[in-house]
């Protein structure tokens, strides 16, 4: 679950299941009772089709946790202060080692969560640029970059265009976060 649509998505299909959610956040949602093998079966195949699915692997949740601590972080918090590192506030939102949930993700995901971040943030210039309210400077602030050069230099890395390029031809070049 990448957005607070999804979030009312998974509380719409377990109350539908007749499952009363304790608690759900972006990527977690937690139950007051313990599911039976035919309501697991039921809600696997439910969320299937809206694209979600249900992780049991313990290795496989703390990487959902990551991603979805990344996309809270660049995309719903508010400007990023590129004084506090990355790595400090993952670990506080997960409560567990950076070191540890560091190889866990490149293990399983077969990238870092550095150019995960990355990615992330680029989307997030994406969209502030599609948005037009704002200048580079503006943006890049608001994002995390320590300069314009530095946020121009990555864009141009990731998208292949400068973000004037990017803001000029007005295509949605943009990606759904679950996709990044």
């Amino acid at each position: 679950m990448v957005c607070n649509r999804c979030i009312k998505v998974v509380r719409e299909e377990l109350e539908e299941l007749g499952l009363e959610p304790a608690q759900i956040t972006l990527g977690e949602a937690e139950i007051k009772d313990d599911l039976t093998s035919d309501n697991k079966k039921n809600l696997q195949k439910r969320f299937a089709v809206l694209g979600f699915e249900l992780l049991d692997d313990k290795k496989a949740t703390l990487v959902e946790k990551v991603k979805n601590a990344i996309i809270e972080i660049v995309h719903y918090g508010e400007d990023l202060d590129n004084r506090i590192k990355f790595s400090k506030q993952i670990e506080k939102k997960i409560g567990v080692d950076y070191h540890t949930l560091s190889n866990l993700f490149s293990e399983t995901e077969g990238t870092t969560i550095e150019k995960y971040i990355i990615l992330q943030r680029i989307e997030k210039v994406k969209e502030l640029l599609v948005y037009n309210e704002l200048n580079l400077s503006e943006i890049a602030f608001k994002t995390g970059y320590s300069s314009v050069q530095h946020l121009s230099m990555q864009f141009k890395k990731i998208t292949g265009l400068t973000p004037s390029h990017f803001k000029k031809i007005k295509e949605n070049k943009r990606k759904p976060l679950d996709e990044v």
